[in-house]
């Protein structure tokens, strides 16, 4: 039997090199504790950042004295865990050395067994700086490997970026959304445990073959014990029992418990079916009365990537139960820089945010972390997939025997850890980096073989092999087998040839796709260039004003004031919105019209590319943009910003990830309506298209009866332009589409305009609300209507929360209805709540209409 302790509690930390001891927080970090003791300023206030980056030089050493809990010591074993340490660490109880880490992602656990007394243990955990540990590597290295988004010289290192030696979140080390605050700390719970004669250590619910009619499943039961002896094993599942006698040796021993379900009830991802979750238990008893028990919860599904030869190449899709999953969602990064500062809160949030803008899948991208467990179970729970990246990102590793092990064990400590559940749908090798060495084509991928000699390169390539192409796969199929891995993303095909690396849009694999951003090519392009699998494309913007309040002062509020620039990560990244903004946006009135001018640009571009990708369907067969959240307030390609609130962003995507919905793209002259049904049923109802001008008008109505397979497209509309224009002003017109159910339901909307935001002759609207109570009486529902085209209509309340839906096109003529949602604390959903005040603005409001003249830049 075992006992726990929740955690260790009590501690203190300081610097190496100083005598005073201040109070510190486990789960923490140093940043963060120096915030706490009031010894630095907020980090992420104006150009903090800059100014703190002395403390990755120094060594810091965490402290507590604990007594040993009641009856801890009559147990014939203890152990201290750590879940984790950041990064190089020595461990330290009652004088002794016990530990060393050198692996943020790992678990570390070691025996403590006769070390403890019942009162006054000291537990010292000693820090080393790892700019210190890590320099000497690269002297020794002799070169530097490539890492693209180290800022080495915001840190005071010059060129020497150091960041691949550290098994450390890549993205500590600064990324182009993301500061350089390089961590220190016991970053996940310290406890102890205790035990005598045996314990169940790992139970994994092995799923061997499962479909509707049958699952077969195997429970992996791993046992230690101190002795050998022969018992039972049961295994309590779904209001069943299944037991086999067993045996066990003395240490570790592997059990296997096969297990039959007949008429499963599977678990599905969004939109189509319910993640319905199970929970299995395991009981242990051995002859002499010891006796150990452990549960999980899982859901059953089959899930695989799907590869294979057509027409056009190769396809690149999850398959859920022998069913097509069109991946609807966005790539996920850490949600702070102080990755003890993520509460559970947090995580609830963005897994709303996800699951209410019909998102059934995240990417958790390689330059993070391994995500907390919260995360995955709320993913279990709402039916959200995972795309899993091991955590390597836009650099090249070393590959010295010490630094292959540590990888090794990270794996099976991260596989071992999150293989029972169920939203694992891939995981992949690391981020870019296939694409960005490009081994076997000389003149593609972005430079970083060049410098290198012919002989450095074969050794970079083979160090990059021995990872991605033998350790982590053989991870994988051992701990999870039958789960798919995909080596590196973006990744053609791994054929060890010049096919192999994405390059345009290939064919097959999966697809990063930043001509629109990094190529300053148009917005329209995203509707020609569609790969297989779209897993990273975005566009940036500030967060709201309001936000930006929070960590600038009025002086600051310009462009290219140093705190703008400061909170901008990516090089030309504020000149690119201003001139991307120049083409298709009016000019904002001044610096807060200009960051909400960024945000709708931001929302006009991803909603787009959603599009685009969907009506590829199945040709293309997912689309995540690039990202979801931040790690901290910042100008970036976040869909909500650091402190919750959805950009415009988030809204579009709402409605462009709808299950069913239709879509307009003009080509040559033709604008081309269709509908998307991800579905698993077929779609029946009517689409309604209407010419309307921007008073309201109906110039030209056509209705179309359609039906749409589950899972499929249909093209429903051909609408010659010209011939529905006629004398109509383009600049002052819109094709405005509706589709609703057989019985009547709107389903969907969107407007097709015949010229760019910028060219269209806005008029300052009459916008009106009337407020009235949720049918729970709960929340508010407010019905705006407007006398002429209102764009872009912007909703702000006075409470925390968001809207049903915001940042749309009010035409006059059709009242639209949202109501207010709020997240109760401790819940994954919005629910109508209490706005307070409402301000209902358009971009009328923001932009100098054409009737204006004048030009205000930030």
């Amino acid at each position: 039997m075992s006992k726990k302790v929740e955690k260790l509690a009590g501690w203190r930390f300081k610097a190496w090199d100083e005598t005073e001891w201040m109070p510190a927080e486990v789960p923490g970090c140093v940043h963060t504790d120096l915030v706490r003791n009031g010894l630095i300023p907020d980090p992420f206030y104006e150009t903090n950042e800059k100014n703190l980056q002395w403390i990755d030089k120094k060594d810091w050493e965490y402290e507590t004295v604990f007594d040993a809990p009641a009856g801890f010591l009559e147990e014939s074993r203890q152990e201290l865990v750590f879940e984790g340490l950041d990064t190089y660490a020595e461990v330290i109880v009652n004088g002794r050395k016990i530990l060393s880490a050198d692996n943020m992602f790992r678990l570390w656990q070691t025996e403590v067994t006769g070390l403890l007394k019942p009162q006054g243990n000291s537990l010292l955990v000693r820090f080393r700086s790892p700019i210190k540990e890590d320099l000497p590597k690269l002297e020794r290295l002799g070169y530097a490997l490539p890492a693209a988004n180290d800022q080495s010289e915001l840190g005071g290192l010059g060129d020497k970026k150091i960041s691949v030696f550290a098994r450390k979140a890549p993205y500590h080390y600064g990324w182009d959304w993301g500061p350089r605050f390089v961590t220190s700390g016991i970053w996940r719970d310290a406890w102890l445990t205790a035990w005598s004669d045996c314990r169940i250590t790992d139970l994994f619910i092995r799923q061997d073959k499962v479909t509707a009619e049958t699952a077969w499943l195997t429970a992996v039961v791993t046992v230690e014990a101190e002795r050998a002896a022969q018992g039972t094993l049961r295994l309590s599942a779904v209001g069943r029992t299944w037991e086999q006698s067993v045996a066990v040796e003395a240490g570790f021993t592997r059990l296997e418990l096969p297990l039959v379900l007949d008429r499963p009830a599977l678990w599905w991802c969004r939109g189509l079916g319910e993640a319905t979750l199970h929970a299995f238990r395991a009981e242990l008893e051995l002859a002499g009365g010891a006796a150990s028990e452990k549960s999980v919860r899982t859901g059953l599904r089959s899930v695989r990537l799907v590869r294979e030869r057509d027409e056009a190449g190769a396809s690149f899709f999850i398959e859920l139960n022998g069913k097509p999953v069109f991946a609807k969602g966005a790539n996920h990064i850490p949600n702070d820089s102080f990755l003890p500062s993520v509460t559970d809160e947090r995580y609830r949030h963005e897994i709303a945010t996800a699951a209410a803008s019909n998102m059934n899948m995240l990417r958790v991208w390689g330059g993070g972390v391994y995500e907390d467990d919260l995360f995955y179970e709320l993913c279990d729970e709402n039916g959200i997939l995972v795309w899993q990246d091991f955590m390597f990102a836009c650099s090249m590793y070393p590959g010295d025997a010490a630094f292959l092990e540590n990888v090794k064990a990270e794996a099976e400590d991260n596989l071992v850890r999150l293989r029972n559940h169920p939203c694992l749908a891939l995981w992949c090798g690391n981020n870019e980096m296939d694409s960005a060495w490009a081994h076997f084509k000389e003149n593609a991928g972005w430079g970083w073989k060049q410098p290198f000699s012919q002989a450095q390169r074969d050794k970079i390539w083979n160090d990059y092999e021995a990872v991605f192409h033998r350790i982590l796969p053989e991870a994988v199929e051992r701990l999870m087998p039958g789960m798919a891995y995909w080596p590196s993303s973006p990744l053609f095909e791994l054929t060890g040839d010049m096919r192999q690396h994405a390059t345009g849009m290939a064919g097959g694999g999966d697809i990063h796709y930043w001509g629109v951003w990094h190529g300053k090519e148009p917005f329209e392009d995203y509707n020609r260039k569609i790969g297989r699998f779209m897993s990273e494309y975005g566009f940036q913007s500030f967060p709201e004003w309001s936000s930006v309040q929070r960590y600038a002062e009025d002086k600051d509020m310009e462009l290219e004031s140093e705190v703008m620039l400061a909170h901008q990560k990516n090089g030309r990244g504020n000149t690119l919105i201003k001139e991307y903004m120049d083409e298709y946006l009016p000019v904002p009135k001044d610096f807060p019209s200009f960051l909400y001018a960024s945000q709708v640009l931001q929302a006009d571009a991803m909603a787009m590319a959603i599009e685009a990708h969907r009506r590829s369907k199945p040709y293309c067969m997912g689309t995540l943009y690039w990202q979801i959240n931040d790690c901290w307030p910042v100008a970036s390609w976040s869909s909500m910003d650091y402190y919750g609130k959805w950009k415009a962003i988030q809204y579009h995507a709402k409605r462009s990830f709808r299950d069913v919905m239709v879509s307009a793209e003009e080509t040559d002259g033709l604008v081309r309506f269709t509908a998307v049904n991800d579905l698993p049923v077929e779609f029946r109802g009517r689409l309604t298209v209407r010419l309307i001008d921007f008073s309201g008008r109906c110039l030209k109505e056509e209705n179309v009866e359609i039906q749409v397979a589950g899972g499929g497209t249909a093209p429903v509309l051909l609408a010659d332009r010209g011939e529905w224009l006629g004398d109509a002003d383009p600049a002052q017109t819109v094709l405005a589409a509706s589709l609703a159910a057989e019985d009547g339901a709107l389903i969907h909307t969107t407007e097709h305009y015949f010229a760019r935001t910028k060219a269209l002759a806005l008029q300052k609207p009459d916008l009106r609300v009337e407020v009235s109570a949720t049918a729970d009486g709960k929340g508010a529902r407010l019905t705006l209507t407007t006398d002429t085209l209102a764009k872009q209509v912007w909703l702000t309340a006075e409470a925390d929360g968001i809207f049903s839906d915001n940042y749309f096109d009010l035409l006059p003529g059709v009242p639209h209805t949202v109501e207010f949602l709020a997240r109760p604390e401790g819940s994954v959903a919005f629910l109508p709540a209490e706005p307070g005040a409402v301000t209902v603005r358009s971009m009328a409001d923001f932009v100098h209409l054409p009737a204006q003249e004048g030009s205000v830049r930030g």
